[in-house]
């Protein structure tokens, strides 16, 4: 019953126009909420995996890398909420079980943001993992044994930023790479204070991400409060989008392209209401369409707050379009306190999501993921579009 309930409130949440002073990149049809169905998993235990959990404790804002074999996924996390010791915890079998929490090194225990792992591959062939830890300096781990062993969070510049790397990216030129991250004026250079100014930073590493080089802005906006970028490149590899949260709850989120390899990009655009929202992760499904995952902040939405996703396809986020059926991946139970999400695509086509969230009134969070296929996904935004 109440997912034919979220479905007609879906319906009806139908677009409110913005106000005559709209700045750049302000789109006059954009829609403040709707009108796609809503797949709802929230109450699907069999789906569900918790991977970690402590009582009292918040733990909160996980990120994870998968290796080739497909098969070995690491997860890190802090202990409370965006900062705190990192908890490093690893699979051997695609997420079907996780190990206890594994030894990390002494200085994890200072992180004062949260980690994003990635995978990063040399010009020579040598492959490493990667961790950042953010605000000021942003410092960086790193695995030469694929998991093994880690050194320390040391600096790579003197410079800092909220979120740092929020995501990164690899380029068509071997061995490079880029990542974003944003700031407010507090962390860039380690002695500000918030100045209302939200900026979007690009970084690049031409050594497999073994070193950076120093940030350029590309975007300043007041009006907006532009950060957290989630990356997708198009299906022809030659055009990268960045999807970014609009933190001042203004406005719906926004998007860039860049042509060139991330030398130049396109003025922000505002999204549609269907795909705004927090910390968006991005991935290609296996027929070609595009599965996100992210916190939905959607103004007007019956889901507000919760664990989302939605699919589409390339051309939606190129022409602004909804897309075809938003999910709900699981209730949360405090305000919008849940979804830095992270998603993996396995072998058997799959995905895995994983994040944090209130998933019980009263209770610390804890760290879940969820198992689906796109056709299970399918078949289910099927039998409600037919009720």
């Amino acid at each position: 019953m109440r997912k034919n309930l979220i479905f007609l409130f879906a319906l009806v949440f139908v677009s409110a126009h913005g106000k005559d002073d709209a700045g750049p990149g302000y789109r006059m049809d954009v829609s403040r909420g709707y009108t796609l169905p809503i797949v709802d998993l929230d109450g699907q235990a069999d789906r569900q995996l918790i991977i970690d959990r402590e009582k009292g404790q918040y733990l909160g804002h996980p990120n994870t890398v998968m290796l080739e074999d497909q098969k070995t996924i690491f997860i890190a996390y802090p202990k409370g909420h965006g900062r705190g010791a990192l908890i490093l915890k690893q699979s051997l079998d695609a997420g079907r079980t996780w190990s206890a929490r594994l030894p990390t090194p002494e200085n994890w225990i200072s992180s004062k943001e949260v980690p994003t792992l990635h995978r990063v591959v040399d010009a020579r062939g040598k492959k490493r993992i990667i961790m950042f830890s953010g605000l000021y300096p942003c410092r960086m781990a790193l695995s030469e044994d694929d998991g093994a062993s880690w050194s320390g969070i040391e600096p790579i510049g003197d410079w800092g930023g909220i979120v740092c790397m929020g995501d990164l990216i690899g380029l068509k030129k071997a061995g490079h790479y880029m990542a974003m991250f944003h700031d407010d004026g507090r962390f860039f250079k380690g002695k500000g204070r918030p100045n209302g100014v939200f900026k979007v930073f690009t970084v690049f590493s031409e050594d497999g991400g073994v070193t950076w080089g120093e940030p350029s802005e590309i975007i300043s906006r007041r009006d907006v409060h532009l950060c957290e970028p989630g990356f997708i490149r198009s299906p022809d590899g030659k055009t990268i989008a960045v999807l970014l949260r609009e933190n001042a709850r203004r406005r719906n989120s926004f998007v860039i392209f860049s042509h060139d390899e991330a030398k130049t990009w396109t003025a922000p655009r505002e999204l549609p209401g269907a795909l705004t929202g927090d910390r968006h992760q991005l991935m290609y499904t296996p027929d070609g369409r595009i599965l996100a995952s992210f916190r939905d902040r959607t103004h007007e939405s019956p889901t507000r707050g919760d664990w989302v996703g939605w699919v589409g396809a390339w051309e939606d986020l190129v022409e602004g379009r909804e897309g075809q059926y938003r999910i709900r991946f699981k209730d949360n139970h405090k305000g919008a306190d849940c979804a830095y999400p992270t998603l993996e695509k396995l072998s058997d086509g799959s995905f895995l999501n994983i994040t944090y969230g209130h998933w019980e009134a009263g209770e610390s969070p804890y760290i879940l993921q969820v198992r689906f296929t796109i056709e299970e996904l399918d078949a289910m935004a099927r039998k409600l579009r037919k009720q």
